[in-house]
């Protein structure tokens, strides 16, 4: 996942991210990511034209913090099936996953079975599959139980009357990066940049997706950028954004368009740092002020004369005297 030593772009494990969620909820992108990673016989059975995002969140309260989610409704062999996708946006692995989904499934049908009204309790009424999907982008791997039923103390003395699920896990970075280069469509693009580690193995990266990127229809293109720029380089100042765009915009053709990024990324960053290290400096000369005013309120100089030999606010000195006293 893209890092960076600045605070400002360590941004990859941040758990509100709205990259992912803003790119899957395009249906043509799911039913790639689908496709891409799912080697299962129903997925070609998927008609893109039947697929439908459904407008409404089921994160419930006690996770409301955790992820973000997105549910599709499919028509397969003519019966609707639900695709659940929780977003993992987060560098840490949550053993309560199982569960959560659970939750999750139990919330969706509930609210299946309040939209049919009385159909719901008519014999030949039944509620669709979910499919529970999750997309985990974090560093450590991913040690948690796949099936609902090992999670159960005993389960395996009652074996079928254990409740029992598995869901399907996209983990972004355990995917060989050769073999989501040789998709070359915009969903192994995406995973394959984001198992960067830092810019300049993300900028090598996206040379090695020039080619590629160049190939894609312009929505898909538009699409890409918008990821790169809300996951891979957010935190960048709005200047810098716009000059992203512009140079995106007129490179379309690929490696031009990497060489542009570079550049102003690159200058971006040296501001950074030059920033930072203009604050570090003022600090500690702030520091070394507040130091030489103990010392002199310690010597019993007064309060009046430390202020105007420091330069200190009179409301600034009396708080670090009172400090001294505490103490």
């Amino acid at each position: 996942m893209v890092c960076e030593k600045l605070q400002e772009y360590d941004v990859i494990n941040n758990k509100h991210d709205k990259g992912y969620k803003y790119l899957l909820s395009v249906k043509k992108i799911f039913v790639q990511l689908l496709r891409s990673f799912v080697k299962q016989g129903w997925v070609e059975k998927i008609d893109e034209n039947s697929v439908i995002l459904v407008d409404k969140s089921f994160i419930l309260q006690d996770f409301k913090d955790k992820e973000a989610d997105l549910v599709y409704r499919v028509k397969l062999d003519g019966k609707e099936v639900v695709f659940f996708l929780l977003l993992e946006l987060q560098s840490t692995v949550d053993f309560q996953m199982p569960y959560r989904l659970l939750l999750y499934m139990v919330e969706i049908w509930r609210v299946i079975f309040k939209d049919a009204g009385t159909g719901g309790g008519k014999k030949e009424f039944k509620l669709p599959a979910i499919i529970p999907c999750v997309l985990y982008n974090g560093k450590d791997n991913w040690t948690v139980c796949r099936s609902f039923r090992e999670t159960i103390e005993a389960n395996e003395l009652f074996g079928e009357y254990i409740l029992d699920f598995k869901y399907i896990l996209f983990d972004v970075n355990r995917y060989d990066k050769n073999r989501l280069l040789e998709l070359t469509n915009l969903i192994g693009a995406v995973f394959y940049i984001d198992q960067s580690q830092n810019y300049d193995e993300l900028f090598g990266k996206l040379k090695n997706v020039s080619v590629q990127f160049s190939k894609l229809d312009d929505e898909a293109q538009i699409l890409f950028f918008t990821w790169l720029k809300n996951i891979a380089l957010r935190g960048i100042s709005q200047e810098k954004a716009e000059e992203l765009k512009r140079a995106f915009e007129g490179n379309k053709e690929g490696i031009c368009m990497v060489y542009a990024v570079e550049e102003i990324i690159r200058n971006e960053i040296k501001n950074r740092e030059e920033i930072a290290i203009s604050k570090g400096f003022e600090k500690g000369i702030e520091q070394g002020i507040e130091r030489t005013a103990k010392n002199l309120l310690n010597m019993g100089i007064s309060v009046e004369q430390v202020v105007k030999g420091t330069g200190l606010s009179h409301e600034r000195v009396q708080e670090i005297r009172q400090s001294s006293t505490d103490k």
